[in-house]
């Protein structure tokens, strides 16, 4: 066999892997629009919030400063989409009418901390005062060459001499070189701050500070970054900044200094769960560009919209599943989606949530729910605080770590509970007091693979004579 034949035979091996997979019709136009990350350009019931704010923020467009915003509402009733929707049609507005205007965005469940939001913001802002710069840099530059040839061409400009011009350009020059961008640690808080807030008032402009998930940063850093932002307008010479707050918890003002809560919360805008009409509604609007003609069955839309409308009518719920059904469809090769896709489709997005709660977990509550298993792969109904306790004592002693008091392993029960991956009831056993009877409310075997991906709990080699715990008591 020569070179090429053995060339040949290693395509044919390869083809088919993927031409398998491309063969049936794709289903989807834009899979994109399903995601949460996508801006639609009309939000359906959300008009009233929406000219809420655009009532609020319109006095950025005459130059003044807005009252800030606190926007309340669970996960997935529109409110950071809404927010960015009023926040793009206000800077294209600005554009439009020439008014120096800038929406800055910053999640607080990714950036936490008062040094990461200021850090972040200031470089954000030295980097739109670098091109601003750069491009009153070329202006000036070509008419200060002009002017050298013909000093008349100063006449309808703020110049009387090309050596003013090349002054100016001078100043440009050195204020380039001295924006220094912030590292994302090492330097003082008070630096960050002094270093934003020169970045902020470089030139005039009005700045809506857009800060998502504001509870996480205040849970996680306190209130000194809003309090800090918030005073920041008494200081400032050229530029006016107003802060947009989004939260799913109405009672994060409750930890907020009096004067902070007082500054922040001027005008407070409520986002209402959706109901399942509402949520069929935004379906169908987002269906029709992410679907190709005729790939849903007439079912598939209500189901989704039933199934979130359940989940406290959280929108994003309700996306996840059409986009996950028509995921499932298009991989068995499906030319629709039908409502057994939308089922399948609750199943993997309920696992994959119990999955991910399951393995985050503290260390000692993986423990406690690793003895629950045990107990339930053996059989054993109605498991008794006392029965767990046994087992996750002898798993503490396998696995070297401390034990804790079944006082506590009770309380670790009640958090399994609250989280809803066991159902613990208490129940009475007359003289003898109470107790909680529990079993679990997730698969068992997914369950106990992702605890034994856990580099210690995966050091138990055989946990089956630890069962036997039980009859000791």
């Amino acid at each position: 066999m020569d070179l090429e034949d053995v060339v040949l035979e290693a395509e044919s091996d390869t083809q088919g892997l993927f031409d398998d997979l491309l063969s049936g019709e794709p289903i989807f136009e834009n899979k994109e629009v399903l995601r949460p990350s996508y801006t639609p350009h009309e939000l359906p019931h959300r008009t009233d919030q929406i000219n809420q704010m655009a009532t609020i923020l319109v006095s950025a467009l005459r130059g003044e400063t807005p009252s800030n915003i606190l926007i309340y509402g669970k996960t997935g009733t529109g409110k950071t989409a809404s927010a960015k929707f009023v926040s793009q049609e206000l800077e294209s507005t600005s554009q439009k009418y020439d008014v120096p205007c800038e929406v800055e965005y910053i999640n607080c469940e990714v950036t936490d901390t008062q040094y990461r939001v200021l850090a972040q913001l200031a470089n954000k802002f030295i980097e739109k005062n670098e091109r601003v710069i750069a491009d009153r840099l070329d202006t000036y530059r070509e008419l200060h060459s002009n002017a050298l040839e013909d000093p008349n061409v100063l006449d309808r400009t703020e110049f009387s001499t090309a050596e003013a011009v090349a002054s100016r350009i001078a100043e440009l020059e050195a204020d380039a070189e001295d924006m220094e961008e912030v590292p994302m640690t090492g330097w003082p808080t008070d630096r960050v701050y002094s270093t934003f807030f020169d970045a902020v008032d470089y030139h005039e402009r009005v700045v809506v500070i857009m800060l998502d998930e504001i509870d996480k940063l205040v849970e996680k850093s306190g209130d000194d970054t809003l309090y800090n932002l918030s005073r920041m307008n008494s200081e400032l010479t050229n530029s006016r900044i107003s802060i947009m707050g989004i939260s799913n918890d109405l009672k994060f003002t409750d930890f907020l200094d009096p004067r902070v809560k007082s500054s922040l919360g001027e005008e407070e805008i409520v986002f209402p769960p959706y109901d399942a009409n509402q949520l069929r509604d935004i379906l169908q609007h987002r269906a029709d560009i992410s679907f190709k003609p005729d790939a849903l069955t007439d079912d598939v839309i209500p189901l989704c919209a039933a199934f979130a409308a359940q989940e406290h009518g959280d929108a994003r719920r309700a996306l996840d599943l059409l986009r996950t059904a028509g995921e499932l469809a298009e991989r068995s090769q499906a030319e629709t989606v039908s409502e057994e896709h939308v089922r399948q489709a609750q199943d993997k997005i309920e696992l994959d949530r119990v999955v991910e709660v399951v393995r985050t977990l503290p260390t000692q509550s993986k423990i406690v729910l690793f003895a629950v298993i045990l107990l339930e792969k053996n059989g054993v109904h109605n498991i008794n605080t006392g029965e767990v306790f046994n087992i996750y004592k002898r798993l503490c002693e396998e696995i070297d770590a401390d034990v804790l008091t079944q006082r506590r392993v009770t309380d670790l029960i009640s958090e399994l509970d609250m989280l809803g991956i066991v159902n613990a009831v208490v129940v009475s056993k007359g003289r003898y007091g109470r107790t909680k009877e529990m079993g679990l409310s997730v698969p068992v075997e997914e369950t106990e693979a992702v605890l034994l991906s856990d580099s210690r709990l995966g050091d138990i080699e055989n946990a089956q004579p630890f069962v036997q715990a039980r009859f000791d008591n």
